[in-house]
């Protein structure tokens, strides 16, 4: 007879660090990110922290993210704005949305890149991606839309400087960040005068020589300009340090 030892039977404590996920509307689908977001820290070291192993449940024991391109990062952001990412990231600190490249004819969203992730700048790889996306009359300019979330917006397709909800969400770069014609709807919902009395004002996108690498950021800038929100490029090496959603990628459903 097999003896029996009754007594407390102690739970084994999860042997990586525990995360939880969020899951937001997506295009015509879902999508499962990281929450809390990852940071604050550089782009470069909240991807970093993205590839480490996690534990959620007994379901998803040992799961890693992605980054994510930026329509992933505005769904993620957009989804219940007002309580999570406004307080969270976007007052406190940058939205590092995701890559960008900015090259002397236009803006990049979701550059190529290379077998080792490292983003293409040189310009033929980048013409054969434009002229095999969708071109699309924008203001005095135009956008291409891609595959896997590439985009393209001239620089005439878009203004800088302070503008209201509709002039941002309607121009050039709002439209390839969503990946989007039209109106840009997702980045509506967090840019509306409900949350952004002032509007929104895009710095940092002068025409320049040579293709430069950088990370496009959203913020409030809370105790400078509370009821704006600034967009601009930062830097994705270091010295802008704010929060980047990592994309749910383990191959298993996630079922709670």
């Amino acid at each position: 007879m097999v003896e029996t030892n009754y007594g407390i039977i102690k739970h084994e404590e999860p042997q990586l660090p525990v995360i939880s996920l969020l899951r937001v509307p997506h295009r015509n689908g879902e999508l499962i990110v990281s929450y809390p977001a990852f940071g604050p820290n550089s782009y470069r070291n909240n991807i970093k922290q993205m590839q480490n192993e996690y534990f959620h449940s007994q379901t998803l024991s040992k799961i890693t993210f992605k980054e994510p391109t930026t329509p992933e990062s505005i769904s993620a952001a957009a989804y219940d704005f007002e309580n999570l990412a406004m307080p969270q990231i976007f007052n406190p600190r940058w939205l590092q949305a995701g890559r960008i490249l900015k090259t002397p004819e236009g803006v990049v969203a979701n550059p190529l890149r290379d077998a080792e992730g490292k983003v293409i700048v040189d310009s033929k790889p980048i013409r054969n991606l434009i002229d095999n996306s969708k071109k699309v009359k924008v203001g005095k300019g135009h956008i291409y839309l891609g595959e896997n979330d590439f985009g393209f917006a001239e620089y005439d397709s878009f203004v800088q400087g302070v503008q209201d909800c509709d002039s941002f969400t309607e121009g050039g770069l709002a439209l390839i960040l969503e990946h989007t014609e039209g109106i840009a709807q997702i980045l509506r919902k967090i840019v509306s005068p409900k949350n952004y009395k002032r509007g929104v004002n895009i710095f940092s996108f002068d025409k320049v020589n040579e293709s430069i690498e950088k990370v496009v950021g959203l913020v409030s800038y809370r105790f400078l300009d509370y009821y704006r929100l600034f967009v601009g490029d930062v830097d994705w090496l270091g010295g802008d340090v704010g929060y980047a959603f990592g994309v749910l990628d383990s191959g298993k459903d996630f079922n709670s």
